[in-house]
């Protein structure tokens, strides 16, 4: 093992590997004996391709390149197809209309189903009885600035006409037909909540005309005196409707009885109570749990930062854990005693598994290729959690490891602060090679579950409204400052790093602390008016609750805006911008940038053509890697250990 200069070692995961070796796995779902998913594909610009394993174990692609199924709604989209008895549904990224796609013809053209007049779809349902496609559907109005959210039907006799269902609230989710056929379910929520902050859960028969009629709140909302979020309704075969609720502070798995409309927890106790079955609906189409069988439920559920598997008895309400070497999951579907869940862990890059009643044993169906380097190169992730100002809060720790390269004794490694966007999200512990990037030549990375993130009961998720651009700052800079108490890193080496919410704490805690001594924005805000006033329907008021109501507060959101206080940020920074953002617009970076030149503070702006709001595109991740590496090398004066391209650094003397 040879002695190296942490920063510098050489490393087998380069920026071309992360950008060709995990592509995104997302959404299983079961059409008889054949199962699909989506796969993101950096290496196609993105692409996202829907693709399905047969009976027989043959493995294809379902559309032919350039054809990318993705929806835009919300600007985040996620449920872009859906598939029912031989037929694919699905939205097509580059007109935004829905088709279907006989799968049981070799080389069948898909055939559009809605016209084209700009509207988006996503959350598909197929209305078997009537014979129709539910929707989400965004449709722009003539003279607003946002658009409408509806639930529509989109009929399949090829005249494309399309229904509205359900109007008046803000937004829509979870469209869903029950198993008899005569009622409709969905989530509603409006303005300025998000929907983790409050949904409703609603219920109507339908009518002979099709229509929805009176309807009839279930859950969420205020109903119960407090904020309540619901997640994921879900009919059962009885009748009966399910859905995960966090009246508890926690979410949790509850039924309505179809009998006399009563609702009951199904699982609680046992160890389970602070245990969450959701996740924050950034996108459609999230789900946690499924009827293996009549009488059992499978599930999904985060702990301390880590997912599991059990299953659910429904009589008894037993909970049993499943066995297995995964520490993620997500997009659990299930049909007929079978389960489908794409998993990860540290080690092991997603996979789409397979879970049978019959041994309850998850079995890979597909991964996308074998680990491509080997395990002595990976850091293993160490859920901690730390002090920060009278509360706790949580991150997972990485310390740098590589098989061939060990740091000076006397020397500690630099640190890389990485804080997740959203705020509302939270990071987990699956393979994640842009931290191994990191890791690998001899920085340690922490990544930060500041308070705001879910996983950790709503209360933890509430101790971010109104202090944003605060708590979610001290947790990043109290993480770091553990860690150099610690002696585990330089605190003389310490970079933050994030993206979106993430990059609007990195520019926060450079301008309002001195503890880091880089930084880097990916698409992050530095202007919280600019903010309020520009973005996207779907976040319109989200800083409401994070701030305070604009223009009411706006002496608060002025105070807490990076852009307002340059004079305390004295630190190198890269800005890293996709300049087709709608989400965080490239006017937010631009005028940080302008800040630092004028103050003469080291700074790079690298932009990116035809990127939104994250990198999608093979060469521009790579690029954004190397540049932000290379930005680290010469702030922290190490050498590289392979030649990348320089990136130009205004004000930053020579090296």
């Amino acid at each position: 093992m040879n002695t190296t200069p942490f920063g510098s070692w050489r490393s087998p995961i380069t920026a071309e590997l992360v950008t060709q070796s995990a592509p995104s796995l997302d959404q299983p779902q079961f059409d008889g004996d054949t199962l699909y998913w989506l796969q993101s594909r950096p290496w196609e610009s993105g692409r996202t391709v829907i693709m399905r394993r047969l009976a027989d174990g043959t493995v294809e692609d379902m559309l032919p390149a350039p054809l990318s199924a993705r929806t835009r709604i919300h600007e985040y989209g996620g449920a872009p197809y859906l598939v029912a008895d031989n037929w694919l549904y699905f939205c097509l990224d580059s007109d935004q209309r829905v088709y279907r796609l006989d799968t049981t013809t070799a080389g069948a053209s898909p055939e559009v189903l809605t016209p084209d007049n700009h509207w988006r779809y996503a959350d598909f349902a197929f209305d078997a009885a009537a014979g129709r496609l539910l929707a989400c559907c965004e449709r722009p109005l003539a003279g607003q600035q946002h658009p409408e959210n509806v639930i529509v039907a989109i009929e399949l006799d090829g005249s494309q006409r399309v229904t509205t269902l359900v109007a008046g609230a803000d937004f829509y989710s979870n469209a869903r037909i029950s198993p008899c056929g005569r009622q409709i379910s969905w989530l509603s929520w409006n303005h300025p909540n998000m929907p983790w902050d409050e949904t409703e859960l609603w219920l109507a028969p339908l009518q002979s005309d099709g229509l929805p009629g009176s309807h009839e709140q279930v859950a969420g909302g205020q109903s119960l005196g407090w904020p309540e979020s619901v997640f994921q309704p879900s009919w059962h075969d009885n009748g009966d409707l399910y859905f995960v609720s966090d009246r508890t502070n926690w979410w949790q798995l509850y039924r309505r009885r179809a009998v006399d409309g009563g609702v009951e927890a199904l699982c609680r106790g046992g160890g389970f109570d602070e245990c969450e079955l959701a996740r924050p609906q950034w996108q459609f189409g999230m789900s946690t749990y499924g009827f293996l069988n009549d009488d059992t439920v499978l599930c999904c559920y985060t702990h301390s930062g880590r997912w599991s598997l059990a299953t659910v008895a429904i009589d008894s309400g037993e909970f049993q854990p499943v066995a297995s070497s995964y520490s993620v999951f997500s997009g659990l579907s299930c049909v007929r005693g079978r389960g489908c869940v794409v998993a990860a862990a540290a080690t092991i890059a997603a996979e789409v598994v397979v879970l049978e009643e019959t041994d309850r044993q998850c079995a890979v169906v597909y991964r996308s290729g074998d680990l491509p380097v080997s395990p002595d190169y990976l850091s293993q992730p160490e859920a901690i959690s730390f002090d920060s100002g009278q509360a706790i809060a949580h991150a997972f720790l990485y310390l740098p490891c590589n098989a061939d390269c060990q740091g000076p004794a006397v020397d500690r490694p630099p640190l890389v602060v990485m804080c997740h966007g959203g705020p509302t999200a939270a990071c987990d512990s699956s393979l994640n090679l842009k931290i191994q990037y990191w890791t690998s030549r001899g920085f340690a990375v922490v990544d930060v579950n500041y308070r705001g993130s879910t996983g950790y009961g709503r209360q933890y998720r509430d101790a971010l409204k109104g202090q944003w651009g605060v708590v979610d700052v001290l947790d990043a800079v109290n993480a770091a400052n553990y860690l150099a108490e610690q002696d585990l890193v330089s605190a003389q080496h310490m970079a933050i790093r994030g993206g979106s919410a993430g990059g609007f704490t990195v520019l926060s805690a450079l301008t309002f602390h001195d503890c880091f001594k880089a930084g880097a924005s990916l698409y992050g805000i530095g202007d919280l008016e600019m903010l309020a006033a520009a973005t996207h329907k779907f976040e319109a008021h989200y800083t409401d609750s994070l701030v305070g109501p604009y223009p009411q507060e706006k002496a608060l959101y002025r105070q807490r805006s990076p852009i307002n206080h340059v004079q305390g940020l004295t630190c190198p920074v890269i800005f890293l911008q996709g300049l087709e953002d709608k989400v965080v617009p490239p006017e937010q970076a631009e005028s940080m940038v302008e800040a630092l030149r004028e103050k003469n503070i080291a700074v790079a702006y690298i932009a990116f053509k035809g990127e939104g709001h994250g990198f999608r595109r093979a060469e521009n991740i790579r690029a954004a890697l190397e540049a932000e590496l290379y930005f680290y090398s010469r702030v922290f004066d190490f050498e590289l250990a392979e030649p990348i391209p320089a990136i130009a650094i205004e004000n930053m003397p020579p090296h």
